[in-house]
């Protein structure tokens, strides 16, 4: 008989994010939020969120699109951010209360499988929330379902690993110190499980949504101010895929791995201080 957490829809990513990773990143949250700001902005701009929208945000984490989405429509508006993180919540909970938001909520629940009333939003929106559905297109019924007709949906996902410096230049640096890594399902779960835009209108398509859009965007996520590469190297090391590949090998290897980042992020300074390219998806659809 299979074990009923096994069992449960997103199981995995349930366990992963209300562990370490859900500590980490509320630990990091400030430091997080200035790295992605760029896109944040981008996204939130790009969804053409209206005054007075009722705003699904999917996978909000820490909350800094619930706030900025919160701004966008209003007090006549509404904004839900929904995650499966507790600590994550946690800290978003607590940002929405200082900045006494009304409009703004955050709620635990998996937006794959919560019975959400039907037409409650008109946009579901979400900044890199929606990648790790072990149903995807399961997932986006549930989603559809609770937009109004004519309902938008708009995300932010990330485009391949290997066309993505920020993912791949430590890692790149890194691994060749380390033992030999497993290789992921594109398909699987995960950051890149959207990299491929024709699987991303197909998951869509059989949800249920039409006038699917998949555009290209880039930005400089910046990691540390110049010079300062202890820094950017301390927080580097501890998200993305250069993370999981530090927790193999021995202690040797580690420290080679971490000299061949610090190079890397070294080469990577600028008087901007120092940057890596971030590429992703922003894709639109209509319910």
């Amino acid at each position: 008989m299979q074990d009923q957490q096994t069992a449960m829809p997103n199981a995995d990513q349930l366990a992963y994010w209300n562990g370490d990773a859900g500590d980490k990143w509320a630990r990091l949250q400030a430091r997080l939020d200035d790295l992605f700001a760029p896109i944040g902005a981008a996204a939130v701009a790009a969804a053409g969120v209206r005054q007075g929208d009722r705003v699904l945000d999917v996978g909000c984490g820490c909350g800094d699109t619930v706030l900025a989405l919160a701004e966008a429509v209003g007090p006549l508006g509404a904004v839900t951010g929904v995650d499966i993180s507790a600590p994550m919540l946690a800290v978003a909970g607590r940002r929405i209360a200082g900045r006494a938001l009304p409009q703004a909520a955050v709620l635990k629940a998996d937006a794959a499988t919560e019975p959400f009333s039907p037409g409650t939003f008109d946009l579901a929106f979400s900044r890199f929330g929606v990648m790790f559905f072990d149903a995807p297109s399961e997932a986006f019924v549930n989603i559809r379902r609770a937009l109004a007709p004519g309902g938008r949906l708009f995300f932010a996902c990330w485009r391949p690993f290997s066309g993505n410096p920020w993912f791949h230049t430590p890692y790149k640096a890194a691994v060749p110190h380390l033992p030999e890594q497993d290789k992921p399902d594109p398909d699987a779960p995960g950051p890149f499980a959207f990299a491929d835009p024709e699987r991303v209108k197909r998951i869509l398509g059989v949800a249920g949504f039409g006038d699917v859009e998949v555009a290209p965007f880039d930005a400089t996520l910046r990691f540390g101010r110049s010079g300062d590469i202890e820094d950017a190297l301390r927080f580097i090391v501890q998200i993305g895929p250069v993370a999981r590949a530090l927790a193999t090998g021995t202690d040797a290897q580690k420290e080679a791995a971490l000299a061949g980042v610090r190079d890397a992020l070294r080469n990577s300074d600028g008087p901007d201080g120092i940057g890596l390219g971030a590429r992703c998806w922003f894709v639109s659809a209509v319910a």
